[in-house]
C-alpha cells in the first residue's frame, strides 16, 4: 500500500481464496474445460495463482497456455485488491 494508506483488504485462507478464484474462473466468458487454480501464494501485495498450464509433451506452450495465463492474471488483479493471504 502507499505510505500512510490503510490496507483495507480482507484476510482469507488459501482455501477461501482458491474457492473464490475457481468460482471466478468457471464463470468467466473465456473459461476452458480444465482451467483451475491449484495453489495461491502472497508475493508482496499480489496474490499469485498456479495451476495446470496445458503444456505439450515437450513442455512447450499450447494455445490453451496463453488463455490460462490471462485468466490467472485477471483473477490476480481482482482478488489482490480485495484479499490478502492469512498468515
Amino acid at each position: 500500500m502507499f505510505m500512510g494508506q490503510e490496507d483495507t483488504r480482507k484476510e482469507a485462507t488459501a482455501e477461501e481464496i482458491l474457492t473464490l478464484a475457481n468460482k471466478m474462473i468457471k464463470s468467466d466468458y473465456d473459461y476452458m474445460d480444465g482451467m483451475h487454480a491449484d495453489s495461491v501464494t502472497q508475493n508482496g501485495e499480489v496474490l499469485v495463482f498456479k495451476g495446470e498450464f496445458f503444456l505439450d509433451n515437450d513442455g512447450l506452450p499450447t494455445p490453451k497456455t496463453n488463455a490460462v495465463f490471462n485468466m490467472f492474471k485477471k483473477v490476480t488483479t481482482v482478488l489482490s485488491k480485495q484479499y490478502k493471504l492469512k498468515q
